[in-house]
């Protein structure tokens, strides 16, 4: 059994009978020293982020979860089709709203760690960064300026972010997939 305050960040925990997995986690402090937790949690089945506030007497139970390897293929009218690493003829499928944000940074053949609930894989993790090829990206331009300066940039994937100047069209380069910023260049 978990308590409320064992809801830290990555924590898997049965709520509404559904296995959820904690995004954020906050703690206040209210008056008379009654302790509160405020969390974002992902619907792993659904893939619905809700906010929700856990107090002291909240307990929980664990998800009887596991890890898995998984290889994206391909993406078709918003599907996302996956396979298990180990076996490429067990498929199986996930939409843009359950993967979330970290969908526009799926390229083919990508190895995933998926979390298996009762023999059906309900979530994939990304890893922490990826490398992308530059397909687009505006000429940098210089002016007065005291730090440096971004652009837009469009990737492989599809997916747009932030890049220094220097970056160019052909380019591999690094992004933090949780936040969707680059990182550095190949």
């Amino acid at each position: 059994m978990l308590n409320y305050f064992d809801l830290r960040k990555g924590v898997q925990f049965l709520l509404d009978g559904q296995p959820h997995e904690v995004l954020e986690f906050q703690q206040i402090i209210k008056a008379q020293d009654a302790t509160v937790i405020r969390t974002k949690v992902k619907n792993l089945i659904t893939g619905k982020v809700v906010d929700r506030t856990f107090h002291k007497g909240d307990s929980f139970e664990e998800t009887e979860s596991e890890k898995a390897q998984v290889k994206f293929i391909y993406a078709s009218r918003g599907k996302y089709i996956f396979c298990y690493a180990n076996n490429p003829s067990k498929r199986f499928e996930m939409t843009a709203e359950k993967i979330g944000t970290a969908a526009k940074f799926l390229v083919p053949n990508t190895i995933l760690d998926g979390v298996v609930y009762e023999d059906q894989v309900i979530d994939v993790t990304l890893p922490i960064k990826v490398q992308l090829k530059v397909k687009e990206a505006a000429p940098g331009v210089k002016g007065n300026r005291a730090q440096s300066g971004t652009k837009a940039a469009t990737m492989e994937t599809g997916a747009e972010i932030q890049v220094p100047l220097f970056v160019e069209a052909g380019d591999t380069i690094e992004i933090n997939t949780e936040t969707g910023e680059y990182t550095k260049r190949i």
